[in-house]
């Protein structure tokens, strides 16, 4: 949010250096994102004179230009070559030195000493759209013949300077979303230690003029509409608004239009409260009624769309018809023209929820719908009124020709909280003393119903939504106190706290430890999703998306069920910027809904935690000494084996399924006592291809709430390196192509379980040499003895009873 510093001084007599202003309202909260200058001329001028024309005399070799020489103060006379048909002896015009830079747009051009067909020139007479003064260039501009010889250009014409604050407003703090609200916070932290004058606008000289132009106001539904007020101004002239207001909106960005819209978007940004403007004579039956129309009701708004209105988006009516969506957007059928002669002007108080629904459905996103999304002042609707309706009879004239309509049934009451003094010393950790505490709260408009003992009852105004507890308001307190003014105590108070087992935090960072060493980067992915991803898809169910009932957007509008899409759309973020070779993990939440999805509904959710680990493109960076090597699934299976492995697993003792999920084209499932652990293989490539992904996703997913609990009951034992040796034996096998490692692993640890330490695989072959359903493994089998050195004949023994176990078990043959 755009905020002007002459703007904020219209409410506070202070002239503090902008860097300042912006440390102070940073330590209040109001975060400045940036700082830039205004000026309501580009360049603002600089280096341009007002001088008078001495001499003028036709150029000897260019019919369309005249010598002309100009004085521009101090004795200051220069000769300059102007091509305007207008110049002529004794005029005051305006000068542009050598050196200013004028400027077109953005552009800009710097005059120079220079010779025009002989003769030199040292400056430029200007025309007002070379200025950007106006839009002419007929010729140059003339001006009164009184004005003083060298008088600086930017003081004549009244240059407007400007610091303007880029606000990084909060959603909770709507308060501060105008510039009334921005120079409270800073007159609430200036009275600290200084006597700030802060006041609003009057609006005493209001006055009715007649009641020439009467218009009924009905308000159909209180709930979405709480306040609504209105008056009329007739005989008004539209037209374009003076210097200083349109300078004041093209300081904060804004376009002026004309008088009337730019005043409701002055008093909009002036005092956070949106109004409206409708051409009276468009009002038929002179009825403004605030109601829904019927679902599908076809309306054309301002910037000429035809939109199809749902039953539940509020409108403000005539008798016949919608004029306005309420809160969000204008109708194009009712908006002020040129041609408007009388206005109703409209002031209301929406319901966040109901403007932040319709807003949301139609797309639209609008300075109104910004403010009463997160909620206005319900009390403001009529000072903001009789504020506009003021500016509107001075700017276009007009008179005021109706009592102000104010439909006001159920007030907003204010909220009353109970805060203790000793409450505030203990959660700021500092006593900020009574008085100062009591000036903080005034200054912030919270009035001090009571104080009795240690404790204040306090008064909330109805525009601090976000302040509704006791802790709010003691954070208030803190906030304009000064975070930074907080001394950092030199003792720490701490209570014991119980560590459950297993300690989720520290598993959970021993393998982050664990992968970030093995070259993985962490990824976070958004909790909020597509609900699309889950949609005709064979893995997940539907109706078990837990549906967001006020999206974002389309691409916001569900939990997710898996990692996975988050994780894709990661990867193709990054091979779209040239970084296709990725390890990425990520610790998350998934979310489930068992039940209907709607507002009354009593839901079943939830919530389960996961790791997913993701590989893709080569497994190493590509060197002078070492080639691509891309990632494979036995990649991705030994990280997953680690992991598990790391928390205490035995493999052995694992039950695995194979392909249960089709978001793969080939997955392996770790089982224990019939629970998940983790899934992982390659991904389906009709997946991948929709996230423009080439290369080969690997993918795992694990159950982490299964792991942690499973995990409790691994012991991890360390014992010392056995100072007997190993020894190695190998067997080649021929098998059956269905028979598998692990079977083979599974038989030899069931025949030696003692001396037999581990199994595994140096070869594997397939092919006709050996039959078309046959397969030959090389198998190394480790032994070791923990007390003694094994003996030839101890040795042979193992190996005679692996080979007959395999024999006899599974027909294999020994090479």
């Amino acid at each position: 949010m755009k905020v002007s510093y002459n703007w904020i001084k219209e409410f506070l007599n202070i002239d503090l250096d902008y860097t300042k202003v912006s440390e102070i309202l940073t330590d209040t909260g109001l975060e400045i994102g940036g700082v830039e200058e205004f000026q309501s001329i580009k360049g603002g001028l600089e280096g341009i004179v007002i001088g008078e024309v001495l001499t003028c005399e036709k150029h000897s070799n260019a019919d369309t230009l005249s010598v002309t020489t100009v004085d521009i103060g101090n004795g200051n006379i220069l000769p300059i070559v102007c091509g305007a048909p207008n110049v002529a002896a004794g005029q005051k015009v305006v000068v542009s030195t050598v050196g200013t830079t004028l400027y077109d747009g953005d552009e800009g051009f710097k005059i120079k000493k220079s010779k025009i067909r002989g003769e030199v020139s040292e400056g430029m007479i200007c025309a007002e759209d070379e200025l950007g003064l106006g839009t002419s260039h007929d010729g140059i501009m003339v001006l009164d013949s009184s004005i003083e010889n060298g008088t600086l250009a930017k003081n004549y014409f009244k240059i407007e300077n400007d610091i303007i604050f880029d606000i990084d407003l909060t959603p909770n703090r709507i308060d501060a979303a105008s510039h009334y609200g921005v120079a409270r916070d800073l007159a609430a932290y200036l009275k600290q230690n200084e006597n700030v004058e802060f006041k609003n606008h009057s609006v005493d000289n209001f006055t009715i003029d007649n009641n020439n132009l009467p218009i009924e106001v009905i308000v159909e539904n209180q709930e979405a509409c709480k306040r609504y007020s209105g008056l009329t101004i007739s005989n008004i002239t539209v037209k374009e608004s003076p210097d200083w207001l349109k300078n004041r909106l093209k300081s904060i960005g804004l376009t002026p239009i004309n008088n009337i819209v730019d005043i409701t978007n002055y008093i909009l940004q002036e005092q956070g409260q949106p109004l409206h403007a409708f051409d009276a004579d468009k009002i038929s039956g002179n009825k403004v009624i605030v109601k829904m129309l019927s679902d599908k009701t076809k309306f054309t708004t301002l910037d000429e769309q035809e939109r199809e209105l749902s039953d539940k988006d509020l409108m403000i009516c005539n008798d016949s018809e919608g004029m306005c969506i309420a809160g969000v957007f204008g109708g194009a059928e009712s908006g002020v023209t040129e041609t408007t002669k009388n206005i109703f002007l409209e002031s209301a108080y929406f319901d966040s929820v109901y403007v932040r629904k319709t807003a949301k459905r139609h797309g639209l996103n609008t300075d109104a719908s910004f403010r009463f999304e997160r909620g206005t002042d319900p009390n403001n609707t009529v000072f903001a009124l009789k504020r506009a309706a003021i500016l509107i009879k001075e700017l276009a004239g007009g008179e005021i020709s109706s009592d102000i309509i104010d439909v006001y049934t159920q007030p907003v009451e204010n909220k009353i909280v109970d805060v203790k003094y000793s409450h505030i010393t203990r959660l700021i950790g500092k006593d900020l003393g009574n008085d100062n505490i009591k000036n903080i709260l005034e200054g912030l408009e919270i009035k001090i119903i009571s104080e009795q003992d240690d404790e204040l009852k306090l008064e909330i105004p109805a525009y601090r939504v976000d302040v509704t507890r006791e802790a709010d308001v003691i954070e208030e307190i803190l906030r304009i106190y000064g975070y930074n003014n907080i001394e950092i105590s030199d003792s720490v108070k701490s209570a014991l706290s119980y560590v459950e087992n297993p300690d989720k935090n520290k598993i959970k960072n021993i393998i982050s430890d664990m992968l970030s060493s093995a070259g993985f980067s962490e990824m976070m992915s958004n909790s909020l999703t597509k609900a699309k991803y889950y949609t005709d898809n064979e893995n997940y169910k539907d109706d078990e998306t837990v549906k967001i009932l006020n999206p974002l957007s389309i691409d916001l509008d569900g939990m997710r069920q898996s990692l996975l899409f988050g994780g894709l759309e990661a990867i193709s973020f990054n091979k779209n910027r040239k970084n296709k070779d990725l390890k990425l993990y990520e610790f998350g939440n998934t979310y489930f809904l068992k039940g209907e999805n709607n507002e009354n509904s009593q839901l079943n959710y939830k919530e389960q935690s996961n790791l997913a680990l993701f590989l893709t493109g080569n497994k190493n960076k590509v060197n002078w000494n070492l080639e691509a090597e891309p990632s494979t699934f036995f990649e991705l299976k030994a990280y997953t084996e680690n992991i598990l492995l790391r928390l205490g697993f035995d493999l052995s003792k694992l039950n695995k399924m194979y392909n249960s999920k089709t978001i793969f084209a080939e997955s392996v499932l770790y089982l224990l006592n019939n629970k998940a652990i983790v899934e992982f293989g390659v991904v389906d490539t009709k997946i991948t291809k929709d996230f423009d992904i080439d290369d080969l996703v690997y993918y795992a997913e694990f159950d982490w709430n299964n792991l942690l609990k499973l995990s409790v009951k691994n012991k991890l034992e360390y014992k010392p390196i056995s100072k007997y040796p190993e020894v190695k034996r190998d067997l080649a096998l021929l098998l059956d192509k269905s028979i598998s490692f692990e079977q083979i692993v599974k038989l030899a640890n069931k025949s030696e379980k003692r001396i037999l330490k581990t199994v595994s695989m140096f070869d594997y072959f397939e092919g006709e040499k050996i039959g078309k359903e046959k397969k030959s493994y090389g198998v190394s089998f480790t032994l070791q003895d923990e007390n003694k050195t094994l003996t030839d004949k101890q040795i042979d023994k193992v190996m005679r009873s692996l080979i007959n176990i395999f024999q006899r078990e599974l027909g294999a043959e020994i090479r």
